[in-house]
């Protein structure tokens, strides 16, 4: 089960960290993404960090151009929690932002076989 948490309203320029709370034994296993899903969109690629099988901080990461130099994504096992920092956000990043869990490191979303409920960040201009 997923919690994702950290949404909220923002101006452009300015920054939200995003927390995907998980349970389960293995969470260091589980490859993390973050997607999004702006009014009308389709859910795209936001972020994503591998599995760090037993290492707490550790993991390969992928970021979608868009974000590339302006998100961060992390992981934390102790806490069995992934996190999103986003800075210089912008209008466009408006969207439902959703955690999942998968088997693979991956930019598609059909290999991510959990989903948390999602969280809104709105970005005014």
């Amino acid at each position: 089960q997923l919690q994702a948490s950290g949404g909220g309203l923002v101006q452009a320029g300015g920054s939200l960290r995003l927390s995907c709370a998980a349970s389960g034994r293995t969470f260091s296993n589980y490859y993390m993404g973050w997607f999004r899903q702006a009014p009308g969109n389709e859910r795209e690629f936001v972020a994503a960090i591998s599995g760090s099988f037993g290492d707490t901080y550790g993991g390969i990461t992928y970021y979608a151009d868009s974000v590339k130099g302006r998100f961060t994504i992390s992981r934390d096992n102790s806490k069995k929690t992934v996190y999103l920092q986003m800075n210089s956000l912008k209008p466009e990043d408006t969207a439902v932002y959703y955690c999942a869990k998968g088997p693979v490191l991956s930019r598609r979303r059909d290999p991510y076989d959990g989903w948390g409920q999602g969280t809104l960040v709105t970005v005014s201009s």
